[in-house]
């Protein structure tokens, strides 16, 4: 694989190998640290040093394991600590730096354009209103696709942890986000999102 060449070449001291991985990884890195800081321009500066940090350290870095997961750990840490020392200066009521184009469709028809600005908007303010560490659950569970247990594992934390903060973001979102959308709980979900079993 291409990114296994990228790790083997900068393990040996070959920085060629860091202008791949920045290929492969830059983009999504930059769009995951913007979830979780509300602000883009602070997001690449965090992949940025990220990938600083990851030259330093690459001999640190098993490379029978997938590199993914191993950089976005550290984008999402440094993610989570970011937003907290940003959220120490900034109202909650301030305006979001995010208007960014992360949950934009590829093309979207003129007539879907509206609509989609505002669902996106109206997303991005539910999400921003979650607790930094929550946000990161959810942005890695749901944008990146992780299951609970890798979360737990590049966020090190407990798996029960990381269930508590994805069950109460979510009850966080559906609540702003039910109004807007008008969505409710399937029926025979409970609120964790597991199935519930029929009653006899």
């Amino acid at each position: 694989m291409e990114q296994e060449k990228a790790v083997a070449l900068l393990q040996s001291g070959d920085i060629s190998g860091l202008e791949t991985l920045v290929k492969l990884y830059q983009t999504q890195g930059v769009k995951t640290a913007a979830l979780i800081t509300g602000d883009p321009e602070l997001a690449e500066d965090i992949v940025q040093s990220a990938f600083i940090r990851i030259a330093e350290k690459i001999h640190q870095f098993d490379s029978l394991r997938p590199f993914g997961p191993w950089f976005y750990r550290i984008v999402a840490n440094d993610a989570v600590k970011a937003a907290k020392r940003r959220e120490r200066y900034l109202s909650p009521n301030g305006n979001s730096a995010i208007e960014y184009d992360l949950f934009i469709d590829p093309l979207p028809l003129p007539e879907e354009q509206v609509e989609s600005d505002q669902t996106r908007q109206a997303v991005w303010r539910a999400l921003e209103s979650l607790p930094p560490e929550q946000r990161a659950a959810i942005v890695l569970r749901y944008y990146l696709g992780m299951s609970e247990r890798e979360i737990a594992e590049e966020l090190d934390s407990p798996v029960g942890t990381i269930k508590w903060r994805l069950f109460t973001a979510r009850n966080r979102l559906e609540h702003l986000l039910k109004p807007i959308f008008g969505f409710e709980r399937p029926k025979g979900v409970s609120e964790d999102g597991s199935e519930e079993r029929e009653r006899k």
